[in-house]
């Protein structure tokens, strides 16, 4: 059976980390498997992550979400873990959805979690960034993406790493979409559920502006070191879970690469 850790990266993130970390660590597939990156935050987040059960590893500063998630992928794999369900840790994906990413599709896939902006009440700022980010990686990478920035995926371990995404921000998420599209990676796609909380609840570090901003330059350098992308990416096609079978939405460091296997 596939070992599949949860990795949470967290920044001030003290309201909401232990019950992101208490109803991770209730779904069997995980257990025992959950880390949680602190990223320098100022608050008690490693404490309460720790508290409610979590494998804590802090960045003495803050370092941004990229660096985070390569933090928490390689000491998954380090702990002897084989894949990766990435988590915010703001209590957006619940826990139950995570679990059904960790075992979906092959277990050599990037599973991208896929949300329905619209139906989960999410503001429209996030989802015209989220169009307009969905629309240039699909016209970089040759192939169509429903949602290039959901932070509920599920990363192969160690072959993510291997690919060796380099932004430090948002923009590592892309960023590995296209590196793992030129490493012939397949990529499938699964429509999940997420939650937003009333508009005067929500606690965001993502800049709907410049943050999109930033993901298409590091993109656009990005086709400069993987020249011939098109002509290299994988002939699979993109495994979509039937939307029927979904629940209603509700609304409301180390970046180096691992040694060889």
């Amino acid at each position: 059976m596939l070992r599949v850790a949860a990795v949470v990266p967290a920044f001030d993130a003290e309201a909401t980390v232990g019950d992101v970390v208490r109803e991770l660590r209730a779904q069997a597939v995980f257990g025992e498997g959950v880390f949680v990156v602190d990223d320098g935050s100022t608050d008690h987040t490693a404490e309460r992550a720790r508290a409610a059960g979590a494998r804590v590893v802090a960045h003495p500063r803050n370092r941004g979400k990229g660096a985070a998630l390569r933090t928490g992928m390689r000491t998954a794999w380090e702990a002897g873990f084989e894949a990766a369900v990435t988590v915010d840790a703001d209590g957006q994906h619940p826990a139950d959805e995570a679990a059904r990413l960790a075992t979906f599709a092959e277990s050599d896939a990037l599973v991208l979690g896929i949300r329905d902006l619209v139906g989960a009440g999410a503001p429209r700022a996030n989802q015209i960034s989220n169009r307009i980010s969905n629309y240039f990686l699909s016209l970089f990478s040759g192939r169509a993406l429903a949602d290039t920035q959901c932070g509920l995926r599920r990363y192969p371990l160690p072959a993510a790493l291997r690919l060796g995404g380099e932004d430090d921000g948002y923009a590592f998420e892309a960023e590995i979409i296209l590196r793992a599209i030129a490493a012939r990676i397949p990529l499938v796609e699964a429509p999940t559920r997420v939650l937003y909380p009333p508009e005067d609840q929500r606690v965001t570090h993502f800049d709907s502006v410049r943050d999109p901003a930033r993901i298409i330059r590091r993109v656009v350098r990005l086709l400069v070191l993987t020249r011939g992308m098109r002509r290299a990416a994988p002939s699979v096609p993109i495994e979509r879970a039937a939307r029927a079978s979904m629940p209603p939405t509700e609304s409301s460091g180390a970046t180096d690469a691992p040694p060889g296997p």
